[in-house]
């Protein structure tokens, strides 16, 4: 079979979506003979900030002359995304002999999309002999299928309200679930300064040392190296040393890149003597959808972000970027905190166009607008069905001067990015024409208070 065919049998196959739980993919991972993804492993759990993290982490590593690799999810673009060999995606064909080697291992045991595919992830790394891995986890820690493997290091990132029908309804339950990815005596890395005690506690029992951003490591910026303000200073216990600052926007990547370095030195206590090679690989590094600008004018700003604290994030920067007359174009699946992310975004952006999120998780563009309505009653809100019509409104409202925001999840970002590449080579951008019946403008009645 094709790897699209694969699949598209994965899919199918298991009832439900996401089914939590390390017994049916522990089974198979112990006949598949538990291939380790490498010599050291690193773990990455969070709720923000972990793509950018594994891939800060990743390209580092390299820089130290490993060999690596990285697994995360879920994709933009292409399933080959998830799983990158020394920073290149591998092909389809080495992804269907992984997949027919794990199907040959389950057996009858079901087995999800996510759980099938993460084995088949472990397996390839496992194969081409790396030196350093890191993994991203899917949802939650604790009984996620990247929890199989026994980390090095943990790196737990910013913890928000998030999958709470899976998780946990507060933030004491979600980060229960995060800690699950500490193992006994190995190191914790936090983004944050104070992590829910949940992490601390954990960390405590297990024995695991923990490390927190400014009481054990740092990165500001500091004008100390020749008097170049453009890098930024990184210390730990009593060394420090001078690294480029990130290319991706936002004060957030900071947080992201800081942990990183912290989690490398974990496991490679040498490297404070390779800054050149990490500067090297820090200014390369780039993940798509993250406040990924890729328009001009009109500045069209593509995120994959999906909950309340990835909005104040996308918030803060573009007020810090004075962008101007911000139109948000948002998509969110059904489960997700609409009402939260509104009102996060509301002082930045200043029209929403509400677009279809498909799947049997999504919702409509009309039912997301009667969302976003009620939490804003004030708020311009409209909604235009298919991504590309709300695009296309969007560049009308905007002209050459405004600003575009596109977000909601991974799949907003895709959709958007995929119908602007069209519409150029088209040459324009008003391919789309609306009909009365994909489109509307959604206005809360007050008549009731």
């Amino acid at each position: 079979m094709s790897l699209q065919a694969w699949l598209d049998l994965l899919e199918k196959r298991h009832p439900k979506e996401i089914d939590l739980g390390l017994q049916r993919c522990g089974e198979v991972y112990r006949a598949m003979g538990s291939p380790r993804p490498a010599k050291k492993v690193f773990t990455v759990a969070g709720t923000n900030g972990k793509g950018s993290t594994v891939a800060y982490l990743a390209a580092m590593s390299g820089a130290l002359g490993q060999r690596y690799g990285s697994y995360t999810s879920p994709h933009i673009f292409r399933y080959n995304e998830r799983i990158s060999i020394m920073g290149e995606p591998v092909s389809d064909d080495c992804l269907v002999r992984a997949f027919e080697q794990v199907e040959a291992a389950r057996r009858q045991v079901p087995l999800t999309y996510f759980e099938f595919t993460t084995l088949a992830a472990f397996l390839i790394m496992h194969q081409a002999g790396l030196d350093c891995a890191v993994l991203e986890v899917g949802l939650g820690g604790r009984l996620d299928t990247v929890n199989l493997v026994d980390t090095d290091c943990a790196l737990i990132t910013p913890i928000g309200l998030d999958h709470q029908d899976f998780l946990g309804e507060d933030l004491g339950s979600i980060a229960s679930e995060k800690a699950g990815i500490i193992r006994a005596g190995c190191a914790v890395v936090c983004t944050e300064a104070s992590p829910p005690n949940e992490i601390m506690q954990t960390a405590k029992k297990l024995g695991a040392p923990i490390f927190l951003r400014g009481a054990d490591y740092e990165l500001v910026q500091d004008t100390g190296a020749g008097g170049d303000a453009a890098l930024l200073r990184f210390s730990m216990g009593q060394q420090s040393m001078f690294v480029s600052p990130p290319p991706m926007g936002g004060q957030h990547q900071l947080d992201n890149l800081a942990a990183a370095l912290a989690a490398l030195l974990m496991l490679n206590p040498g490297c404070f003597g390779m800054a050149d090679e990490l500067s090297a690989a820090i200014r390369q590094c780039k993940v798509p959808g993250r406040l990924e600008r890729v328009h001009s004018s009109p500045a069209i700003i593509l995120d994959v972000g999906h909950n309340e604290l990835a909005a104040r994030v996308v918030a803060a920067f573009i007020r810090q970027n004075q962008h101007k007359d911000t139109i948000c174009v948002l998509a969110m699946l059904a489960d997700k905190q609409a009402e939260a992310v509104a009102l996060a975004l509301n002082g930045v952006c200043k029209h929403w166009i509400c677009a279809d999120s498909p799947g049997s998780r999504g919702q409509t563009g009309e039912v997301l607008a009667q969302r976003v309505g009620s939490a804003l009653p004030s708020a311009s809100v409209s909604f235009f069905g298919p991504m590309g019509i709300a695009m296309s409104e969007a560049l009308k409202l905007a002209g050459k001067n405004g600003t575009i925001l596109v977000f909601g999840s991974f799949t907003t970002a895709a959709a958007a990015a995929g119908w602007l590449q069209k519409s150029m080579q088209h040459g324009g951008h008003d391919a789309a024409k609306i009909t009365p019946q994909e489109s509307g403008t959604y206005r809360r009645d007050n008549s009731n208070g």
